[in-house]
């Protein structure tokens, strides 16, 4: 048959003691023997209650969180038009080399079309190779 400080313990750990029940408890378990947890375990309770709570001071939070974020939106915006400037300087770069090529290939085509109008005038001096003589040449007669 189980005692009566077991029947309360048994009570107490599924929470169904009163105040009174709890009191006797321990008034028993000062006096009897053994059942040493739980007096470790009513004292440390009766230690805990007997405490008095502690004023707690939290610090108040610093505004330093807002002028982070306010220097980040700076950061972030110099950094957008850095490199948006990077951007189209490059842009600009690759058009002045397109414009740059294609003036190169049109006087490139000027020279090949004014060298072919050259050669074309040059045709008759190639007959000037077969003659012999200076007096062919001039048909000068003696």
């Amino acid at each position: 048959m189980k005692t009566r400080i077991e029947t309360l313990i048994e009570k107490y750990w599924e929470a169904e003691t009163s105040l009174e029940d709890e009191k006797e408890l321990k008034a028993l378990l000062k006096n009897a023997k053994g059942y040493d947890a739980e007096k470790v375990l009513f004292g440390i309770v009766a230690d805990f209650k007997s405490e008095e709570p502690q004023q707690l001071q939290i610090p108040a939070e610093k505004p330093a969180r807002t002028i982070r974020m306010h220097w980040l939106g700076w950061a972030a915006s110099v950094a957008l038009i850095a490199g948006s400037i990077w951007i189209w300087q490059d842009y600009e770069q690759k058009k002045q080399e397109e414009l740059a090529y294609q003036q190169v290939m049109e006087a490139l085509a000027l020279i090949q079309n004014n060298l072919s109008k050259g050669q074309e005038q040059m045709q008759p001096l190639n007959d000037l190779k077969y003659l012999n003589t200076t007096n062919q040449l001039f048909q000068t007669t003696q």
